[in-house]
């Protein structure tokens, strides 16, 4: 490591020792890489922000900072904030003539707006956007702050629809009660500190949002201290490796947040990578007969299929979260890894071998767990099925272009 390299994470570190603010913000940002705001100032102890890790793994980082993880929730900013403010496209229409919700962007932030009533006897409530959830892949929703209090706003955007009434709120209602409990935090922010009660109570500096190198791979204090040296160890043991877990380690990692809601049994947050899930987290197994929503049960889905049962795979076998990964054929080259025409793994005889083994053994399904009711109308969006299997509803594979 270079002496000016080892200079910066020295900053960095002893601002964080000293409880200075915005201590990750010190360093001077990379070429290339991200660097919209991603804490409050202070951060919990341990931490010390992407911005450390990236003076070493730039590329990968780099590479990271456009993953749907790493933008699963952020602060708004008019780059995080997929709908529009503009005069034209920024209300939404209710079932209810008497009701509409505005969205305005203005000096000090990003609002909502629900006006009620009929003129002139109009009644409004305005709410400041806090956070934007969901990468906008297919859409996001919003949250906003009452005190301490972390709620959801009323409106959300999906990609195919526009602005939308956000999950869980009634069409033609001006509602704004839904609370934000820590097991939504867990799986969309690296960090938040709840200070109960009530459960969505948070304290509003130290918090991460978006999925962070240290959500995987734990606190990296330690581990920057010892790399800024001139005599660094040839090994991290400060530093996870979820690549170097055991099967059921690296199952429990990624069941954190993709195996449905569960009952926590230790504070939010608290669960290490490489630790039993078990301990920090119960999730009931489903019956072997009960159907599995598509939205956040992939462990489950894929733990049932037979390429998962009659193999040592794991979720890393096939994704690499360091990147995006969009290509469906780059995924079919993992099935043609054990599925090689003309083996007993293939499935049959005379079935070609693809370019998109995806599309027909892990089909887009619609889910029941994320529904969007608009003027009358119910909208969900489809997420990608985990059961590896023969699916009798396809008829052909589409060609991938």
């Amino acid at each position: 490591m270079n002496l000016p390299l080892q200079a910066a994470i020295g900053v960095v570190l002893m601002a964080a020792a000293a409880g200075q603010t915005n201590s990750v913000q010190s360093l001077s940002p990379l070429p290339g890489v991200h660097q919209s705001p991603r804490t409050a100032p202070d951060l919990p102890a341990g931490y010390v922000g992407d911005a450390v890790c990236q003076s070493c793994h730039q590329d990968k980082v780099e590479t990271f900072h456009r993953t749907s993880h790493y933008l699963t929730s952020r602060l708004p900013e008019k780059d995080s904030i997929l709908g529009k403010f503009t005069p034209d496209a920024n209300v939404m229409k209710t079932s209810n003539p008497e009701l509409f919700f505005r969205m305005e962007e203005k000096d000090n932030g990003f609002f909502q707006t629900a006006v009620e009533g009929a003129a002139p006897f109009l009644e409004s409530r305005t709410e400041r956007f806090a956070f934007v959830v969901g990468s906008g892949g297919k859409g996001q929703t919003y949250l906003f702050w009452k005190g301490d209090d972390l709620f959801q706003l009323p409106v959300s955007y999906w990609t195919e629809l526009g602005w939308v009434n956000s999950p869980g709120y009634r069409d033609g209602q001006a509602n704004f009660a839904r609370p934000i409990i820590p097991r939504c935090l867990e799986c969309h922010g690296t960090y938040f500190e709840q200070i109960p009660p009530p459960l969505n109570h948070y304290r509003k500096s130290g918090f991460i949002v978006g999925i962070t190198c240290e959500k995987c791979h734990g606190p990296g204090r330690d581990h920057a201290r010892q790399f800024s040296t001139k005599s660094a160890p040839s090994t991290n043991p400060s530093m996870l490796n979820p690549a170097r877990f055991s099967r059921d380690r690296q199952m429990d990692l990624c069941a954190w947040c993709h195996a449905g809601h569960g009952f926590p049994l230790q504070p939010s947050f608290s669960y290490v990578p490489g630790e039993v899930l078990d301990k920090y987290l119960r999730i009931p197994q489903p019956d072997p007969a009960a159907p599995i929503d598509v939205h956040g049960s992939q462990v489950e889905m894929l733990q049932r299929s037979r390429c998962f049962q009659q193999s040592a795979m794991t979720c890393l076998t096939c994704h690499n979260v360091h990147t995006v990964q969009h290509d469906l054929s780059e995924f079919s080259q993992r099935c043609l890894a054990c599925h090689k025409p003309g083996s007993a793994a293939f499935p049959k005889q005379g079935h070609e071998a693809a370019s998109n083994c995806i599309e027909c053994h892990m089909p887009l399904q619609e889910t029941n767990l994320i529904v969007f009711d608009q003027n009358g109308k119910k909208a969900r969006p489809k997420v990608r099925s985990h059961w590896i299997k023969v699916y009798s509803e396809i008829v052909s594979p589409p060609a991938v272009n």
